[in-house]
C-alpha cells in the first residue's frame, strides 16, 4: 500500500505535469471508486483545472479551480499512470482524467477511492488524522508523549493513522529496524533514549524513502527513473531470509498485532 513517501513522490511528479491543465474529458468504469454519479462527476470536472496538489498522510488532495477537491486514497493495490493512451500499462483502470492527449489513469482502485468533496468536507475528513511525521509541532517530546500513553505494540501504533499519519506496514518496519527496536516492543516500556532514537529514525527513513521515490516500482510515466527507487534499499521489509545488512543474520518475518512484520532478531531489541 502506498505510504507517505510514495504519495509525496506522486504529488511532486504530478504537480510538474498537470497543475493548470484543463480536464478535457473523464471516464469512470467502476462507479464504486467515486462518490457521486458519473454524470455529476463529468459535470464537476470537465472544463476545470487542478490548481494545486496537496498530500495529507496517505491521501492526495487535487484542488480544483472550482474550490472543490478530489481526495485520493489508493489503498492496497492502487497506483497511477500519466501519459498517452497507448503508453498505459495493461492494467484495469477504474477512473481516467483526460488532459488533451495525456491522461491520468487511476489503476487498481478496488479498495481505494477518488472522491469529490467541498473544502469543509475535506477539512472534517483530514482532522480525524494524527500529526504528520514532519509537522513542526511534532517535537521529540510531543512524539514521546503521544506514544507513552498508548497500549499495543510499536507496530500497531506506528501504522495507526490517528497516532501518526502516513506510516504503514513497510515504513513501520524500516523505522523500527533503523532505531534498533523490535516492532513488538510496547511504547510505554521504551526509555527516553529509545523514544528519541525512534523519532530520529522515523524522520531519517521517511526522508530517504521520499527522496528515493518510495518502494512501489511501477513508473508514473514513461521515462520515470525515480518512482520505486527505494525498493532495493529497504533493509527489512519483504526481505525474509535475506542477510541483515548490519550483522548478517537472516531477516525474520513475524506477525505483530495481526500484521506481517519483518525484523532482525539480533540487531533489534
Amino acid at each position: 500500500m502506498p505510504e507517505l513517501p510514495e504519495m509525496e513522490n506522486y504529488r511532486k511528479l504530478l504537480s510538474e505535469r498537470i497543475i493548470g491543465r484543463t480536464v478535457t474529458d473523464t471516464e469512470v468504469t467502476r462507479e464504486k471508486s467515486i462518490n457521486v454519479t458519473p454524470e455529476r462527476w463529468a459535470q464537476e470536472l470537465i472544463g476545470q483545472a487542478v490548481s494545486r496538489i496537496d498530500r495529507r498522510a496517505k491521501h492526495l488532495l487535487f484542488r480544483l479551480t472550482t474550490g472543490n477537491v478530489l481526495v485520493l486514497h489508493l489503498m492496497l493495490g492502487g497506483m497511477m499512470f500519466y501519459g498517452k493512451a497507448e503508453e498505459k500499462p495493461d492494467r484495469s483502470v477504474q477512473v481516467r482524467l483526460g488532459f488533451g492527449d495525456r491522461h491520468l489513469f487511476f489503476i487498481g482502485l478496488r479498495l481505494g477511492y477518488l472522491h469529490l468533496h467541498d473544502p469543509a468536507e475535506v477539512e472534517e475528513l483530514m482532522n480525524k488524522l494524527g500529526p504528520e511525521p514532519f509537522d513542526p509541532a511534532l517535537t521529540p517530546d510531543r512524539f514521546a508523549e503521544r506514544l507513552r500513553v498508548k497500549a499495543g505494540t510499536l507496530k500497531s501504533n506506528l501504522v495507526d493513522q490517528s497516532v501518526f499519519a502516513g506510516i504503514g506496514n513497510c515504513y513501520s518496519d524500516e523505522i523500527c529496524y533503523h532505531a534498533g527496536l523490535l516492532p513488538s516492543r510496547r511504547p510505554n516500556a521504551l526509555s527516553d533514549e529509545e523514544l528519541h532514537r525512534l523519532y530520529c529514525s522515523m524522520r531519517e527513513v521517511l526522508t530517504e524513502a521520499t527522496q528515493g521515490g518510495g518502494y512501489m516500482e511501477m513508473p508514473l510515466f514513461v521515462g520515470d527513473a525515480l518512482t520505486g527507487g527505494f525498493d532495493s534499499r529497504c533493509r527489512v521489509y519483504d526481505r525474509e531470509g535475506e542477510p541483515c545488512v548490519r550483522c548478517g543474520s537472516p531477516i525474520a518475518r513475524r506477525d505483530v498485532s495481526s500484521k506481517k512484520s519483518f525484523c532482525c532478531l539480533v540487531c533489534q531489541r
